[in-house]
C-alpha cells in the first residue's frame, strides 16, 4: 500500500475554480474521507489523484514519487465508482477477472478461442481463478460468480465492484460515493462491510462522500470541502467537537448545531440573545458574533427525565437544578415539532430572536412530557459552547469562575 500527497492542487475550468490550492497527506493505510456538500470539490479531488482529470497547477505524489502528470494505468490505484461501472453482459466472475485478464495476458491471449490455444494462457488462467475465489469468499460472493449484475441486488453488485478493484492489488483504493445508490438499510450493513475490508486489508483508502454519517463512522480522518478548498481536517471527534469553521460546524452533526447570534462586551463577556453569559472572550474588537450549541447540550428544564431513575412532571421543579447552574442559558420557547425516532427525540423549539426553530436531543419520555404549541423552557450547557467571529472561525472562550455584578 501506500502514502498520497497532494500538493498545491489547482482545478480550473474556463472561468470556474473547480479546485483552489488544496494540500492533503494521506498516511499508509489510513481511511481518508473527502466529505462535503454537493459542488464542493470533493470528487473533482478524487478524479485528480486517479489521474482521470488533469490539474491546473500542483502534484500528486504516491509514496512520494511524482504522478501528477502520469496515465491512470500507471498509478496503479483502484476506483469504485457510484454506478459500480460493472459489464452487463458478463458473470460476476468475469467482471472480477477483468482487470486481471488485461493485466496478465496479451491482447491475443485476450480473444475467447484463439487465447485458450495460446501457450501460457491456461496457466494463466488457474492463477487468476484462484485469486478470484479467494476474493470472492472474503467478501460473501462465492455464491454468486456465475450470476449476471441484473441478477443481484444494489449491495452485491457494490461488492462485486469492490472485489474486482481488490484483486487488482493497487496501491490504493479510492472510492466516489459508492453507497449512495443504496436504500437506509444496505448503507448502514455496507459501512460495516467497508469498514472491515479497510481493517482487513490494511490498505490506503480515499473515500468521497456527501453523507456526514458515513465520514463519522467509517474514517480515521476526514477532510472536510467546501467551494473547492479543504476548511478542516482531522478525526471525527476533533471535527465535530472543535470545528474550526461555523461552516465545518453547521455540516457535521445531525440535527446540526443551533447557532444563536452574540455580541461581546468592551470587557469580553459575551451575550446571546442580549443575555450576559459567563462566556468571556480575550479578543479585542468585539469578535465575538455567534455562539454554536449541539442538540444534546441543550436540555428542557422540568421535562420527564427517565433512564435516570426519576421522573418528573413536565411543569414541576427540575431536580437536578439545572435552571440554577451558573454555567447554563435559560431560554423560554414554544415547541413547534416533535421528531421521534424510538430511541431519542428532536425537539424544536420557536425562540424569539432566533431565524430557525432551536433543536435539543431528548429522552423519549419526552414525548409524554410535552406537546406542540407548548411553551417550554430551555437550559443550554455554556461548557459545550462553540464561539465565532465575524469572519466565521472558531475562537477561544472560558467560563468566568463566578458572575460579575
Amino acid at each position: 500500500m501506500a502514502s498520497i500527497t497532494i500538493d498545491n492542487i489547482n482545478k480550473r475550468y474556463d472561468s470556474a475554480d473547480a479546485l483552489r490550492s488544496v494540500s492533503l497527506a494521506i498516511r499508509d493505510g489510513e481511511f481518508m474521507t473527502l466529505v462535503g456538500p454537493s459542488g464542493c470539490g470533493k470528487s473533482t479531488l478524487l478524479r485528480t489523484i486517479a489521474g482521470l482529470e488533469p490539474q491546473t497547477s500542483g502534484d500528486v505524489l504516491i509514496d512520494n514519487i511524482s504522478v501528477g502528470t502520469s496515465r491512470p494505468s500507471e498509478r496503479n490505484l483502484a476506483m469504485v465508482f457510484q454506478s459500480y461501472a460493472l459489464y452487463p453482459h458478463l458473470s460476476v466472475y468475469d467482471n472480477i477477472a477483468v482487470p486481471l485478464r488485461m493485466r496478465h495476458h496479451s491482447r491475443l491471449q485476450r480473444f475467447p478461442l484463439i487465447g485458450w490455444l495460446l501457450p501460457g494462457t491456461r496457466a494463466t488462467e488457474k492463477r487468476i481463478r484462484e485469486q478470484i475465489v479467494s476474493t470472492a469468499r472474503s467478501l460473501g460472493l462465492s455464491e454468486l460468480l456465475l450470476r449476471k449484475p441484473g441478477q443481484l441486488s444494489g449491495g452485491q453488485r457494490q461488492r462485486v465492484a469492490v472485489g474486482r478493484a481488490i484483486v487488482r492489488e493497487p496501491k490504493a483504493f479510492l472510492l466516489d460515493e459508492p453507497l449512495s445508490n443504496l436504500d437506509a438499510k444496505m448503507r448502514v450493513h455496507m459501512r460495516t462491510e467497508i469498514t472491515q475490508l479497510h481493517r482487513k486489508l490494511a490498505a490506503t483508502f480515499v473515500y468521497v462522500t456527501h453523507d456526514q454519517a458515513e465520514a463519522m463512522t467509517m474514517s480515521d480522518r476526514i477532510a472536510v470541502m467546501m467551494d473547492g478548498e479543504i476548511i478542516q481536517t482531522g478525526t471525527p471527534a476533533e471535527i465535530y467537537h472543535n470545528p474550526l469553521d461555523i461552516r465545518v460546524a453547521e455540516f457535521i452533526g445531525s440535527p446540526k448545531i443551533n447557532i444563536l447570534p452574540a455580541k461581546q462586551t468592551p470587557e469580553g463577556r459575551v451575550a446571546i440573545l442580549n443575555q450576559l453569559t459567563p462566556l468571556h472572550s480575550d479578543l479585542p474588537n468585539a469578535a465575538i458574533q455567534s455562539v454554536g450549541i449541539r442538540p444534546e447540550a441543550c436540555q428542557l428544564i422540568g421535562a420527564a427525565i427517565s433512564g435516570s431513575g426519576r421522573e418528573e412532571s413536565a411543569h414541576g421543579n427540575d431536580p437536578a437544578g439545572t435552571a440554577a447552574n451558573t454555567n447554563s442559558l435559560a431560554l423560554t420557547g414554544v415547541v413547534s415539532h416533535l421528531e421521534n425516532f424510538g430511541a431519542e427525540v428532536f425537539v424544536h423549539v420557536v425562540v424569539e430572536g432566533l431565524t430557525e426553530p432551536l433543536i435539543l436531543r431528548s429522552d423519549p419520555a419526552v414525548m409524554i412530557a410535552v406537546s406542540i404549541d407548548e411553551t417550554v423552557t430551555l437550559a443550554l450547557n455554556l461548557e459545550q459552547a462553540l464561539a465565532f467571529d465575524r469572519d466565521g472561525r472558531a475562537q477561544a472562550c472560558q467560563l468566568l469562575a463566578s458572575m460579575p455584578q
